[in-house]
């Protein structure tokens, strides 16, 4: 029988609620204090990282789950949020508005 993973867990309709109570409580709070949602792929190029922890962290050393993908290019599970935050931001020119900007 194939079961989950070590450490992923489904969430069911039971834990269903209190997992968005506390979501929607999170949401509630940071929005108060001006902060917006992002959410980033999962999927991102594996540079992004390489670059922004260095090549010999343990993050891109032993915690990326890198492959190629059918395009041929070198892509990998998002092992952290930072750099694709600040990609997004850049991508989106968003340093351009002049404006604070608060994310979670």
């Amino acid at each position: 029988m194939i079961q989950t993973l070590r450490g992923m867990n489904d969430i069911l309709s039971g834990e269903n609620e209190k997992f968005t109570y506390f979501i929607d409580t999170a949401t509630a709070i940071a929005k108060k204090y001006g902060f917006e949602y992002i959410e980033t792929p999962l999927l991102e190029e594996t540079n992004l990282f390489k670059r922004s922890v260095g090549e010999s962290s343990d993050i891109v050393g032993k915690e990326m789950y890198q492959f190629e993908d059918k395009g041929g290019n070198d892509v990998c599970l998002r092992p952290e949020g930072t750099a694709g935050v600040v990609r997004a931001f850049v991508q989106n020119k968003l340093d351009k508005k002049g404006m604070v900007e608060r994310f979670f």
